[in-house]
């Protein structure tokens, strides 16, 4: 017998009467071991094993030779059964021993390793291994680099067992066998102590994948990057079991309100967990299968969230889906989930749905979750309807499925916009969701519950990541309240809802807090000349004061005298009327936000701090706070997490990776998609250009045009950014090669043109800079679509400069001959600050309509979507380059 002692200390093994027999106890520490006699062959047993990962000591852990199948009795007589000639013929390439305690059982090619009942991680981190189901184990085959898994039924060996089995057992094993569809897992596993290197535990938690670090299978696992210490070897946990110790920790805390007529409704987290197992059951009442979607459209509301976890509770895919969809659009994301169940708002998004439903051969059932039913259909159900199925529901289905769901799959879908092409379907497993939220929530400092109340106030799109980040993870993380916005937040009653709410934190996309701003300059312009005054005086102080602490990155031992007195004047009374006097946290994401707006809320002692991620990432990467502030800085990567700045030029500008347990499993059945955003290394490639500085802050400077694929790792070049990787920053690139950003200048527009609401830059490939143009006007309450009439704001604007236009069509492409030399004064004064000429703008046009999420050339967050807007305005763009023919003469004659 040889026997590897790596990793043990004080270990004492008897050897008599084995022959033959090699066991590998690396990663033990700490164990005597002794024989258990058994007849017919030996046995290690185990009786004190450390677990590496949380130190914590049971004695519940049995080691079998690779002959032997082994499973716990009681404490202190462990019996085990002698399956050498049966294994052998089931699964003759077994070659390693089983594990198996009362609690998983693992077996390796390399070696094994069980985690005793008191232990609190959910998987062993130091190899690759997969938990069998159930607390039995019947076996696995190993071939070359796959896994198949058997599953041996809880409960189908009831009695104790000692020497060789009977056939029955036999049989159980074979029937298993045969009938469990197997899955093959990729990537090869380390086959000796040699390739494995040292026992102590790699970054990454090698759980069995098809892809390794992704998959894009929908029943697929992958590695976690676990780290050493810190949050990054935090044990991770499903949906199921962060959910369920909110609800027994903070069980009497309101989880969620929602104001019905006059009145302010509230849900406890106790009431929240039991709504969202009532909706699994009634999932799997429809027929909901595993790894299949449940598509959500409709506005922020409790039902969206117990939605949202009941579908993850039943096994399937919480998939959210845009409101401003339109049927074909749909369509699409319901057929790619493979959706079963449709969760709609209102009769609106039903008539989507019912226009596209022939051709969803996976959906069982649709769900109407505000307003009566106009029409009653088959497999159409009211909200009240569909929780009454679950209630009366057995919880066995349920926990069944909640017991084999793992960390490392696939729990949410998160599709892209699809600017650049379909949507894809990001793949968010459970510890992307509960990981990310725990670090988040320690990176940003909230509070828990059980201590002074976190509450928030839930209004952005629930299908975009930033939302369900912070309105449903996190808050849920440390036992905070969702408070519910009004469906016409956007449209103005926003602001309401946050003065009666009061939050204490408060997520804003750039849009939103800009119009913010022009409302309160408005307010500000009507003053009197001594209010103004004073409002003057004291943003002069509160940006001076904000910036010193920013450099100070902590507060100042004692606010300067005329700063208490500005705050006491106005800076209180701001934020009272804005409904942020008790937010500590006002965050601002998902686009790009000018310097302008985070000076103005500077000056008013509102900090923004900006947040900076994507879908692929659960969210945020990089957060600033109160002591890690700068500037137009996206902040310091949160806790537990790397950026790295990929090919940086001689300025430190490069591509911006991302590495952490928030980084994404795959696009769902695009693997194509992967080497786009995975490099061999494992890094999640953003496709944003940005750098570092010397205190780790990061700055975003553009944006890579274009993709290629980057399976592989990534190798500093030198030579300027424009080189990176054969890529292009998403730069206009003049045809004379003149690479000019756009964001910039299309900002320093709209600072000097107080009347423009958006703008964009065009040019690339043409011979100079073109612009369009919308002007800020009234929105459609309903439709959300912009309105011909001026904002009260432009109008004011437009009188002092003489002109009596009061619409859009008065003055759109050129017809106000005031408005639109106003416009050009404003132009020419940005063009004097370029830094060349190609830099200059030399036209521009005013179109007839603002842009808008509803017309498409908006995301759902606001962000400008410049290839629709490109296609949209084809015939303007292309006014801007047509050649005006020169007069043929004979000095000139026309070209042949």
């Amino acid at each position: 017998m040889s026997v590897d002692r790596s990793g043990v200390e004080t270990m004492s093994v008897d050897r008599s009467g084995v022959e033959g027999m090699s066991v590998d106890r690396s990663g033990v520490e700490g164990m005597s071991v002794d024989r258990s006699g058994v007849e017919g062959m030996s046995v290690d047993r185990v009786s004190h094993v450390t677990c590496r990962c949380c130190r914590v000591s049971g004695p519940e852990c049995v080691l079998g030779p690779r002959e032997a199948l082994a499973w716990p009795g009681s404490r202190r007589n462990l019996q085990l059964m002698f399956l050498e000639g049966p294994v052998q013929k089931i699964f003759p390439a077994l070659d390693e021993s089983l594990w198996a305690t009362s609690r998983q059982a693992f077996p390796t090619r390399t070696g094994t390793f069980a985690l005793s009942p008191t232990c609190k991680c959910t998987y062993s981190s130091w190899l690759r291994l997969e938990p069998l189901c159930g607390t039995l184990c019947a076996g696995a085959e190993l071939t070359g680099t796959e896994m198949h898994l058997v599953p041996y039924p809880k409960g189908s060996v009831s009695r104790r067992v000692s020497g060789v089995p009977d056939q029955a057992d036999v049989t159980t094993l074979q029937s298993c066998a045969a009938a469990y569809s197997t899955r093959s897992l990729e990537g090869p596993i380390p086959s000796t102590a040699k390739e494995r290197g040292s026992t102590q535990r790699p970054r990454s938690l090698y759980l069995p994948s098809r892809g390794g670090s992704w998959t894009t299978l929908r029943d697929g696992e992958v590695e976690l990057r676990m780290g050493d210490s810190g949050l990054e070897a935090e044990p991770p946990l499903t949906v199921h079991q962060a959910l369920s110790r909110a609800a027994e920790r903070f069980g009497g805390h309101t989880a969620l309100s929602w104001r019905e007529g006059e009145r302010w409704k509230t849900c406890s987290y106790v009431e929240y967990y039991q709504a969202c197992r009532t909706a699994a059951r009634s999932f799997l009442k429809l027929g909901l299968e595993r790894y299949h979607g449940v598509g959500i459209l409709g506005f922020n509301s409790p039902e969206w969230f117990i939605a949202d976890i009941g579908a993850i509770l039943a096994g399937g895919f919480a998939v959210g889906i845009y409101t401003t969809n339109s049927p074909e659009a749909c369509l699409y994301v319901a057929e790619n989930c493979q959706a079963n169940v449709l969760v709609v708002e209102n009769h609106k998004q039903l008539q989507k749905i019912l226009q596209i439903q022939d051709k969803l051969p996976h959906l069982k059932a649709i769900i109407q979750y505000k307003d009566a039913l106009k029409e009653k259909k088959p497999n159409l159900y009211t909200w009240e309807e569909f929780m009454e199925l679950g209630r009366s529901e057995p919880d066995t289905q349920l926990d069944d499925v909640i017991a084999s769901q793992k960390p490392n799959q696939c729990c949410t879908l998160i599709y892209t916009s699809g600017t650049t092409g379909q949507p894809k379907g990001v793949m968010l497993s459970h510890d992307n969701l509960t990981w990310t939220a725990l670090a988040t929530a320690h990176h940003v400092r909230l509070t828990d519950a059980d201590q002074s109340q976190e509450m928030v106030v839930s209004y952005l799109p629930l299908s975009h990541v930033a939302a369900q980040m912070v309105d449903i993870w996190i808050t849920m993380r440390v036992g905070g309240a969702t408070y519910f916005a009004q469906p016409d937040a956007l449209k103005g009653s926003l602001v309401d809802t946050l003065r009666e709410v009061r939050p204490t934190a408060f997520m804003g996309v750039p849009r939103v807090w800009e119009k913010m701003q022009e409302k309160m300059k408005v307010v500000g312009a009507k003053s009197s000349a001594v209010r103004r005054k004073v409002a003057t005086w004291a943003k002069d102080v509160g940006l001076h004061t904000n910036l010193s602490k920013m450099e100070r990155n902590s507060p100042m031992a004692h606010d300067p005298l005329n700063y208490r007195v500005a705050k006491r004047l106005v800076f209180r009374k701001v934020r009272k009327a804005l409904g942020l006097d008790r937010c500590t946290r006002c965050y601002t994401g998902a686009a790009p936000i000018t310097t302008d707006t985070l000076q103005f809320f500077l000056s008013l002692d509102i900090p923004l701090f900006e947040l900076y991620g994507m879908s692929e990432s659960t969210g945020p990467h990089t957060i600033s706070r109160q002591d890690a502030q700068r500037l137009s800085s996206c902040g310091k990567v949160i806790s537990g997490c790397k950026t790295k700045i990929s090919s940086p030029d001689a300025e430190g500008i490069g591509e911006v990776c991302f590495w952490g347990r928030h980084v994404f499993m795959g696009y769902l059945n695009m693997a194509d998609k992967m080497e786009e955003a995975l490099d061999t290394d494992g890094w999640l490639h953003s496709g944003d250009l940005g750098k570092l500085d010397r205190n780790d802050f990061l700055f975003i400077t553009g944006r890579i045009k274009g993709t290629v694929p980057l399976g592989r790792p990534s190798v500093p070049v030198g030579g300027a950014v424009e080189k990176l990787d054969g890529l292009s920053r998403e730069l206009i690139i003049t045809a004379g090669g003149e690479n000019v950003p756009p964001v910039p200048i299309e900002d320093a527009v709209k600072e000097a043109v107080p009347i423009i609401s958006n703008a964009m830059l065009i040019g690339d490939k043409k011979k100079f800079l073109s612009m369009l143009l919308t002007l800020k006007c009234k929105v459609n309450p309903d439709t959300g679509i912009s309105e011909d009439e001026l904002t009260p704001e432009a109008v004011e604007w437009c009188r002092k400069l003489g002109s009596t236009s009061t619409r859009v069509s008065e003055i759109a492409g050129g017809r106000d001959r005031l408005v639109h030399a106003a416009i050009q004064e404003g132009i020419n004064s940005v063009n004097e600050k370029a830094t060349s000429n190609a830099q200059r703008i030399q036209k521009f046009t005013v179109l007839e309509t603002d842009f808008s999420i509803q017309g498409g050339e908006l995301g759902p967050t606001m962000k400008l979507k410049r290839l629709v807007v490109m296609k949209m305005y084809k015939e303007q763009i292309d006014h801007f380059y047509k050649e005006v023919p020169t007069p043929s003469t004979p000095d000139n004659p026309p070209s042949k």
